[in-house]
């Protein structure tokens, strides 16, 4: 059989229109129904960025004018710089945007740039105003500060002490009951540690901190002075040194005096709270009164005691100073706004904790130092609770 012929295509009609060829750069009309797509506009250009060397340290150094020793003196808040310098350092610090790699920097100095504060009690105001003082010096020279409140626990001061020791912080400061200090002073005398209000010289340690004896026997002596014979005494828990003491230097005032105390006229507590003072007023009172030995006049061996002492004995009809005289100790900044204002032992709190912090930063600038205890000027302030 024969293959069958393909068909042949019909010739294009005479006086059709053949479709143009498509041009390569045509582009297809868009089909009914559907919109053109705008077409994407051009970024605006990204704002210049500092180059490398104006985010390093020596760039600084050329922008400000000064040298790169003089940048790495201001970064790590050295004294020994002009203010005006200073100021154009951090000046060229901002406009260039560089910033210190803190990590980079403890490693290579194993450097933590903080320091510990350890307080036994955050609700007792005494302690605020120490804490002040020893951020403040702290954050002249570069350091952070970090507030650890202990509790007066053993344990919880030594997890503290636990950080010094991992190099987690550079130093601390401890203003805990001498009794913890001397528990964990032997395993921690090589750290770099301050004691600040409770001391034992004995230790080694360097601190700060008042003459507790002579304090108390100042505040008992301006009552015999006022005519009082009948001083009871109303302390805190004996664990704190600076309790013993003043409980010491309240005795042998009275004995310089010729006056033997009763057991009666003294209270050891375990608070420093205000209802604490409180209830030991009204309930010695009532204990000496029974006796015939109620006192004429009350030493309180912290403000917070005292102004709790005000309100006990108001309570229970007794009139300050008429009936009995009441003396507090610290003078923190509510013993001027009671009523009556409070006769008390002025501590200087503020340079308690600046002159810790000093004393701190001198022992890690020289571990091998013999960083002097030092020992602060307290002072009598009268009012009219005596």
């Amino acid at each position: 059989m024969s293959k069958p012929t393909s068909k042949a295509k019909p010739a294009a009609v005479a006086g059709s229109r053949a479709e143009p060829l498509a041009r390569p750069d045509a582009r297809p009309e868009p089909r009914a129904g559907l919109r053109r797509q705008p077409r994407p506009q051009p970024r605006p250009p990204e704002p210049a960025r500092p180059a490398a060397e104006d985010l390093s340290i020596a760039g600084v150094a050329r922008q400000a004018g000064v040298s790169v020793a003089t940048v790495s003196r201001v970064l790590n808040a050295h004294e020994n710089v002009r203010p005006a310098t200073r100021d154009k350092v951090l000046a060229a610090i901002d406009a260039s945007g560089y910033r210190v790699n803190e990590l980079a920097r403890n490693l290579r100095t194993a450097e933590s740039r903080l320091l510990l504060t350890m307080v036994p009690d955050f609700g007792n105001p005494f302690y605020a105003e120490i804490v002040r003082g020893i951020d403040s010096v702290a954050r002249q020279h570069g350091y952070f500060m970090l507030l650890c409140d202990t509790g007066a626990d053993a344990g919880r001061e030594r997890s503290y002490f636990d950080l010094l020791r991992r190099r987690r912080a550079d130093g601390a400061i401890c203003l805990d009951p001498a009794t913890i200090q001397q528990a964990l002073g032997e395993a921690s005398s090589a750290l770099p540690w301050v004691a600040c209000c409770e001391f034992d010289p004995s230790m080694g340690v360097p601190y700060v901190g008042i003459d507790n004896y002579r304090a108390a026997g100042d505040a008992v002596r301006h009552l015999l002075a006022r005519g009082h014979r009948r001083i009871t005494l109303i302390n805190s828990d004996i664990d704190y040194l600076y309790a013993r003491q003043r409980q010491q230097g309240y005795l042998d005032a009275l004995t310089e005096a010729g006056i033997t105390p009763l057991d009666g006229w003294r209270m050891n507590l375990n608070s420093l709270d205000y209802e604490a003072g409180t209830s030991a007023a009204a309930v010695l009172m009532q204990t000496t009164h029974a006796q015939n030995a109620a006192p004429t006049a009350i030493f309180a061996v912290s403000d917070t005691l005292a102004t709790g002492v005000l309100h006990g004995l108001r309570s229970i009809g007794k009139r300050v100073p008429d009936d009995v005289a009441v003396v507090g100790f610290d003078d923190i900044s509510i013993a001027s706004q009671v009523d009556p204002p409070l006769t008390t032992i002025a501590q200087p709190m503020r340079e308690l904790g600046e002159t810790a912090a000093r004393l701190l930063l001198q022992r890690l600038a020289n571990p091998l130092a013999n960083v002097p205890g030092v020992l602060l000027p307290h002072r009598l302030v009268i009012r009219e609770s005596t």
